[in-house]
């Protein structure tokens, strides 16, 4: 069975038609399937028209959050009330097209337990486009994405790789890079990205920012989550380092030149860099024993 798992927030007049076009779409693949709607606390109609829609179709069901929780709270609802095998994230806002669903279970079929659109012709504003060229230039060069458009929100994968994926906050973002992390088998294909024909973006500079925020939180997760101290020890022995070499050199000159200490300001900066780096240096060991104790207890 496919699940096509849809968050929404104010999608009064995208929703309607998209159902119409998923159930056409749907019924030439063939095959059991089901749509879940999940609506994000929509202060529009939107629920109420989507009902019109489905009527009795037991093939969709809605499932509304009580408040507007997010997009990874609305993704994780969805999973968790999927029944399919193969399950399928897309957006309510008609800029991707059921059309590619066809193309997606082809790749799906062909052996790939993960498969990402890839925007070729995008529909979004110039903040957008910025903002993913920024990131995707990122995640390529240090964490070695393999994909071209992680941000792409039309995605089909076997619910299989979900096992040790959590959804929460805006995480999801990430999800294909930890899936391709896992060893899983991924892959992407171009996907039609229609320009939106209704309401506006929910993108925007407040979005912008958490979005830097959360590529630095992949980062660290991606890279040194297992290894903490590889992190925390780089930034800290920079530190100590740096203060360490300058109380040198004042110590040096004092020997030798006879400088007195208390009229060099840089010594104050020496003992602040050495005990910044000592302390970063110690948050780091204390990464370690919390993942070695964790690894310990689950073992």
């Amino acid at each position: 069975m496919i699940s096509v798992i849809i968050p929404f927030f104010n999608e009064a007049e995208s929703l309607p038609t998209l159902i119409n076009q998923l159930i056409r779409e749907l019924s030439l693949v063939g095959g059991k399937w089901e749509v879940v709607l999940v609506d994000d606390g929509s202060t529009d109609a939107t629920s109420q028209q989507v009902y019109k829609v489905i009527k009795s179709k037991e093939e969709i069901r809605i499932i509304k959050l009580r408040k507007q929780f997010g997009k990874g709270e609305a993704l994780k609802t969805g999973v968790e009330n999927a029944k399919g095998d193969i399950l399928v994230f897309m957006d309510g806002d008609l800029q991707d097209d059921p059309k590619d669903i066809s193309k997606l279970i082809q790749k799906i079929n062909d052996g790939y337990d993960f498969v990402n659109g890839v925007r070729s012709k995008r529909n979004d504003n110039l903040m957008v486009k910025i903002y993913s060229k920024i990131a995707g230039f990122f995640l390529k060069t240090f964490l070695h994405s393999p994909y071209e458009d992680i941000n792409c929100g039309f995605k089909m994968f076997k619910k299989e790789v979900l096992v040790n994926f959590t959804f929460y906050g805006n995480n999801f973002r990430f999800f294909p890079l930890a899936v391709y992390y896992s060893g899983y088998k991924v892959g992407q294909i171009s996907v039609t990205n229609n320009p939106r024909k209704f309401g506006k973006s929910k993108f925007g500079p407040g979005k912008l920012l958490f979005g830097i925020f959360d590529t630095v939180t992949a980062y660290f997760i991606y890279r040194f989550s297992e290894r903490p101290l590889h992190f925390f020890g780089s930034v800290g022995g920079g530190f100590f380092l740096s203060g360490f070499l300058i109380a040198l050199y004042l110590s040096y000159e004092r020997i030798f030149f006879g400088i007195l200490l208390y009229r060099r300001p840089s010594l104050l900066l020496a003992i602040l860099l050495i005990i910044v780096g000592l302390q970063i240096l110690m948050t780091g060991i204390i990464g370690e024993l919390i993942v070695y104790l964790n690894k310990r207890i689950n073992k």
